[in-house]
């Protein structure tokens, strides 16, 4: 008698830290997307939120914020609109010797981000806002199952902490 065991591992997003999923994201939506998500001209030049001094340091800063913006878009769950993103970003101004406010983010990066990333098939737009398609979920988790398998291949302890493995017999 012949038996045939599969073991598959299903990891999500949530299961990975956001540090490195982000990193990892941004690298692969630069290599295999650059041509469909990449920064406009005016992005050397512009802030990300009232409440910054500085445009960003960081040269793929871009790819970097439309990778956070899918990983918001995951974890919610539900749609997200372009207001409810502006006030995640954003972040508290500085007034000089007045109390310092809350701000939101500026609004047209995160906009142009999130048409982009519908142009690419990774976000579709509804009446309540933006969601991930099911292209674009199963593209993050096997992102995410890429920095699970090298997260476990540096760190062989961290895997009592991973998701439980799934057998079937077959």
């Amino acid at each position: 008698m012949l038996y045939c065991v599969w073991v598959s591992i299903v990891v999500s997003v949530r299961e990975v830290p956001a540090d490195l999923f982000i990193s990892r994201l941004a690298e692969k939506l630069r290599e295999e997307m650059g041509e469909r998500i990449s920064p406009p001209p005016w992005a050397i030049y512009v802030k990300t939120s009232v409440s910054k001094e500085r445009p960003p340091d960081s040269v793929d800063w871009w790819y970097v914020r439309a990778a956070s913006i899918l990983r918001k878009l995951y974890i919610s769950g539900e749609p997200l609109g372009i207001e409810r993103l502006r006030t995640i970003y954003g972040s508290r101004k500085r007034r000089g010797s007045a109390p310092p406010h809350f701000r939101k983010a500026g609004g047209s990066i995160i906009r142009k981000i999130l048409q982009q990333l519908e142009r690419a098939g990774l976000v579709a737009r509804t009446r309540k806002g933006r969601v991930l398609t099911p292209r674009g979920r199963s593209y993050l988790d096997n992102v995410a199952f890429e920095v699970y398998r090298e997260a476990i291949n540096k760190h062989p302890e961290l895997i009592k902490y991973g998701p439980r493995a799934s057998v079937e017999v077959g």
